[in-house]
């Protein structure tokens, strides 16, 4: 009888013991740095309604929501006679889809909730999301978000915090290279206005959102043939490629769109930064865009400046993304860590701890029925006492129980004979030094607790 290997479907991956304890160590980084925001945490489903979902990412996004048909005889409501096509059945085959993001379940869910939380009301929220995308490095089907967002305060101190906090998360993750970039939605449309293509904002930012991908001629070249002024363009890429503080680019800025509530923002944001970060390490980029069309005000982008990958961090403020559920006027701002590409970066540059917290202490090992039911009795006194320990489960071979413990990576290995179960001292071997002691449960409790 044949067999097919198994597979998983592209772009997802499985992780073992030891990626997971790299991840853990990320999400708990990023989660301790959450609570000591005073940000609480939330769960949405799986799944939403394609209703909630659709609409809110544009087209593009639109396209990429893996849509779960409905259960049974999903066809049974498709008109045989019907124009046979994906857009036309879809309302009839499916009525739900796998998250997008956690962003728009969140507005969801403040809308629901609305009398039970207060506002202005500050979660986190770090669970997988899914995209029909295209897979490659540092672009998957299936990944985590580590999101933290305040909604119900239109204030910039909100802005001025997640900026604190990208900072933290990346100072405790002991990652330095990377760039904050921050922009404004209202600075872009008033520049798409500037360069004379005025009610084609959301097109203008799309194209200009493509800068770090392709060569700025392509980019001039598709603007141009959108209808944009070649000299007012001109005055536009001059000024995004100039390197200067914050204070003179946004002077600079303030000449070709002066009164502009996005300058005024940025301006505000700079002035109560200062003092706030320490070595802060954050940029103008009048380019920087964010695919995402709920974005009204302040955005962010966190680049690796040494790391081959795409942005692992980005947010921004929505200005009224509750609405769309029937609940105005309430404006939120947030930030969202990729897990996934934050562990890829810290992979490449080696930056995970030798000892990540989730490494076996002990492994016991036995040489035979009598001492393995002694070791029984020791691995639960020394698990009483905090101390992670396995016992190996069977008789067998010492030179085996050994081999099992390296590949396990066990700290240190007690093994148990005659002699020690009469004494009542034991043997404990560090495994990587390979030094070695005989010491009593009580002294060896306290040489483990010393070492981890």
């Amino acid at each position: 009888m044949s067999s097919n290997k198994p597979t998983i479907p592209k772009g997802t991956r499985d992780f073992g013991p030891r990626e997971m304890a790299k991840r853990n160590h990320i999400v708990n980084v990023i989660k301790n740095q959450f609570e000591l925001f005073g940000f609480s945490e939330i769960q949405t489903p799986t799944m939403e309604n394609l209703s909630v979902l659709t609409g809110k990412y544009g087209d593009e996004g639109d396209q990429l929501i893996f849509k779960i048909l409905n259960s049974g005889d999903y066809l049974k409501k498709v008109d045989k006679n019907h124009e046979f096509n994906s857009k036309s059945i879809l309302s009839k085959i499916s009525e739900k889809g796998l998250r997008y993001d956690l962003t728009v379940p969140f507005a969801r869910f403040v809308v629901q909730n609305q009398n039970d939380i207060a506002f202005p009301f500050r979660r986190f929220q770090i669970q997988p999301v899914w995209r029909a995308d295209r897979p490659q490095k540092g672009r998957y089907r299936e990944f985590y978000q580590c999101d933290a967002d305040i909604i119900g305060s239109n204030s910039i101190i909100n802005e001025v915090e997640l900026a604190q906090l990208i900072h933290g998360v990346f100072e405790n993750l002991r990652y330095k290279n990377f760039i904050l970039k921050i922009n404004h939605r209202e600075v872009l449309f008033a520049i798409a206005k500037y360069v004379k293509l005025e009610s084609q904002e959301i097109s203008f930012a799309t194209i200009i959102d493509k800068l770090d991908k392709v060569a700025q001629e392509v980019v001039e070249a598709e603007l141009i043939q959108l209808g944009a002024d070649e000299h007012k363009l001109n005055d536009y890429f001059n000024l995004i490629k100039e390197k200067n503080n914050p204070e003179t680019l946004l002077s600079k800025l303030n000449q070709l769109i002066p009164e502009n509530k996005g300058v005024e923002d940025l301006k505000m944001f700079f002035d109560r930064s200062k003092g706030l970060i320490d070595d802060p390490k954050i940029e103008l980029d009048f380019s920087l865009a964010r695919g995402l069309s709920y974005y009204t005000g302040m955005i962010f982008e966190v680049k690796a400046t040494d790391v081959n990958i795409g942005s692992i961090c980005g947010g921004g403020r929505y200005d009224n993304l509750t609405g769309v559920f029937g609940l105005s006027d309430i404006s939120g701002v947030g930030i969202s860590f990729g897990l996934d590409r934050i562990n890829d970066v810290l992979k490449e540059k080696n930056l995970f701890p030798d000892l990540l917290g989730d490494e076996l202490h002990v492994m016991i090992g036995h040489f035979d029925e009598e001492s393995l039911n002694h070791g029984v009795s020791i691995m639960n006194e020394l698990r009483r006492a905090g101390i992670r320990v396995l016992i190996y489960p069977d008789i067998a071979k010492i030179k085996k129980q050994l081999t099992y413990a390296n590949k396990i990576s066990a700290q240190h290995t007690l093994l148990i004979g005659s002699e020690e179960m009469a004494k009542k001292k034991y043997t404990i071997k560090n495994m990587k030094s390979g030094n070695q002691q005989v010491l009593s449960i009580v002294e060896i409790i306290k040489y483990l607790k010393l070492t981890n």
